[in-house]
């Protein structure tokens, strides 16, 4: 009993350290991982698969017949995609897409749950508050160190110095060069 109160404990410790941050970025890895098995195992539906097709120009590059398996992930215009092969052919590079809805909705929770760290609430329309704005733009606080004790401080005081350039071009040449 003393042992399942202390791991309650402990987890309760780190839930709140961690926070749901933590909780997020396990449930990313949590995803990241279960979809490279499924890609690895050719397990994905085909017919959500998209391709890509990138135009390059590489010298001296060699095509490849078939796909190779590539891991990546990118957002484009709010969807989520990851990467699941890729093949270069000629000029263009083909690269394999699955869009994933679960990484989306794992980025829109953690974007809502950030949301409550602010002011504002979540559902309602963006209303600030005039007051604390206008303090905080148009109100200056100023402060000052001053040292209390007059040992070991001295002041520095540099004079100013003024600079003169003296013009030290003279012709070094009194006449042509002889020609050869």
């Amino acid at each position: 009993m003393k042992k399942i109160v202390s791991i309650l404990l402990v987890a309760l410790l780190l839930f709140n350290a961690l926070g749901y941050y933590g909780l997020f970025m396990g449930l990313t890895y949590q995803n990241k991982q279960s979809l490279i098995q499924r890609f690895d195992g050719n397990t994905y539906n085909e017919a959500e698969a998209v391709t890509i097709k990138i135009p390059i120009a590489i010298p001296y590059a060699v095509d490849s017949k078939d796909y190779e398996r590539v891991d990546g992930e990118f957002e484009h215009q709010g969807e989520f995609y990851h990467m699941v092969k890729q093949r270069l052919s000629q000029d263009t590079l083909y690269i394999v897409c699955v869009k994933d809805n679960t990484s989306k909705r794992i980025h829109q929770a953690l974007e809502e749950y950030v949301k409550t760290f602010t002011d504002k609430p979540v559902d309602s329309p963006t209303t600030a508050n005039i007051m604390t704005t206008f303090m905080k733009e148009y109100v200056s606080a100023t402060f000052a160190i001053n040292h209390v004790a007059s040992g070991w401080s001295q002041s520095v005081l540099q004079p100013a110095r003024t600079v003169v350039f003296i013009d030290s071009f003279s012709a070094s040449i009194i006449h042509p060069p002889e020609r050869a």
